[in-house]
This record gives structure tokens, sequence and C-alpha cells, in this order.
């Protein structure tokens, strides 16, 4: 009888400390983070674009958070520089922004 609530701890410790590395820092609560992600040569930053990408239970990811398709959004032709914000309320809503700005 004693085993089992045993072997569930393990498991739930195991799980916990896997490695589930990421880019960002993440709390278990709430994460907030914006992160830069490439710089270049100074250039102004005229113009702007986003991308956006979407998780809901960690279990489906949708959108197209990509550095060129935040050029395309915001017409940039020359890069100045690229960030990366992360938002994750409890695992349960993720939203995930890549923010490139420009010429």
């Amino acid at each position: 009888m004693r085993t089992f609530p045993i072997l569930l701890s393990t498991v739930a410790l195991a799980a916990m400390l896997s490695g589930c590395a990421t880019p960002f820092p993440t709390g278990a609560i709430y994460t907030g983070v914006t992160m830069p992600s490439a710089a270049t040569a100074e250039l102004s930053t005229d113009k702007k674009g986003t991308a956006q990408c979407i998780s809901v239970l960690g279990l489906v990811a949708a959108g197209d958070c990509s550095i060129d398709t935040a050029v395309r959004d915001g017409g940039i032709t020359k890069i100045s520089h690229v960030d990366f914000r992360a938002k994750n309320i409890l695992g349960v809503y993720g939203q995930y922004t890549t923010t490139v700005y420009g010429e």
C-alpha cells in the first residue's frame, strides 16, 4: 500500500527535474519575459513587425512566430534587431511574440 505514493512521488519528481530547458527564464505560475534574439549594425528602427504563436495546455500550439513573418508584417527590408516575448499562465495558455525592428 505504501509503495504507490512513494512511486508516484518519485515519478513526479523525476518529471519536474527532467531538464526541460527553454531559451528564456520560466516561472511555475506566470512567465512574462522579453529577451533579445539578434542584432545587427546600427540601423534606424522606423518600422516594426510582429508575428505570434499561442499554446494551449502545452498540448496544442499554433501560429507562425518566425522572423520572416514579422519582417513581412512590418514591411522591413533591413533588420536592426529582434526581440522575443513569452507569456505563459500556469502552463494553460502561452503567447509567444517575435518583434522585428528595422528599415
